[in-house]
């Protein structure tokens, strides 16, 4: 179904480029250098994360390509080089707000409190925070965790999701942040904590790059919804218009089958939400 959607969407895209809406702000300041500035997360595989060549790869960082691609074409130049921003959870909305990096390409939900600091692209990708465990500890769900320890990345939508669920349902667990994905990894590994709970695809890869894959069991909570999107300079609307048009051309086209598969293949086709999020994206010229 996902690949027929596409390709009828495909007809709705228009096959030139598009003339970017004036050269300023972003968009004449990478015109001006013919360099675009990238920020990415060594830490949220598969979306943004560095791989044993340490080169900057994943879901995210693939589309972001496709994205300077298309601006390319837009700003009709050559050869646009992109140069790599390293941020953490903590700075990455930072890096873009102070003029750091032009694009965040990572595991970013939109949320309306992070919209007063930066601006976001079209929807990518549909998450859920869920919790993964150590194999064997017994734990089945959210409804388990009464006097146990919950990991989070101290700040996050996850943060607070799961203190919002844990209040709903009136369990008394302490939640535990952290400011990294690998501590708060290491410290389920090492029995400090008695869960994780982070985006699940974050869970898994964390999980698979980790020493023992199978020693970790993801439960099949799902405990919030995240909408992920690129972020943008807040208020510079022709660079979002850019960066959206590069995103609908790729969800027009059916290249978003070819980039979620090559990272998600083995979880088969996106669900009805997700095509339906990529179907809303592919905007007709």
């Amino acid at each position: 179904m996902f690949r027929s959607c596409t390709l009828t969407l495909a007809l709705l895209v228009a096959a030139g480029p598009a003339a970017a809406q004036g050269l300023d702000g972003r968009l004449k300041k990478i015109a001006d250098s013919k360099t675009i500035t990238i920020a990415y997360r060594a830490d949220a595989t598969p979306f943004s994360f560095t791989d044993d060549n340490k080169d900057v790869v994943g879901f995210s960082v693939d589309l972001c390509k496709r994205v300077v691609n298309s601006i390319e074409s837009q700003l009709n130049i050559k050869d646009l080089k992109i140069k790599w921003l390293p941020v953490t959870t903590q700075t990455r909305f930072e890096a873009i707000a102070k003029g750091q990096a032009d694009m965040e390409c990572s595991s970013s939900t939109v949320t309306l409190s992070r919209l007063k600091l930066v601006d976001f692209s079209s929807f990518i990708f549909l998450e859920s925070t869920g919790l993964m465990v150590k194999g064997g500890s017994g734990l089945r769900s959210l409804s388990d965790m009464a006097g146990k320890k919950i990991a989070v990345i101290g700040g996050t939508t996850n943060e607070r999701a799961v203190s919002a669920q844990l209040k709903a349902r009136q369990l008394s667990a302490t939640v535990v942040p952290f400011k990294s994905r690998d501590e708060a990894f290491a410290a389920l590994e090492e029995g400090k904590v008695d869960a994780f709970a982070s985006d699940r695809l974050l869970l898994i890869g964390a999980a698979v790059r980790s020493k023992d894959p199978r020693a970790m069991d993801l439960l099949p909570d799902q405990l919030s919804m995240e909408p992920y999107g690129i972020a943008l300079p807040r208020g510079d609307s022709n660079f979002r218009l850019a960066v959206n048009t590069g995103l609908a051309r790729v969800y027009g086209t059916g290249e978003i089958v070819e980039i979620f598969n090559r990272w998600f293949g083995d979880l088969g086709n996106p669900g009805p939400v997700v095509e339906t999020l990529y179907m809303l994206g592919a905007i007709p010229e």
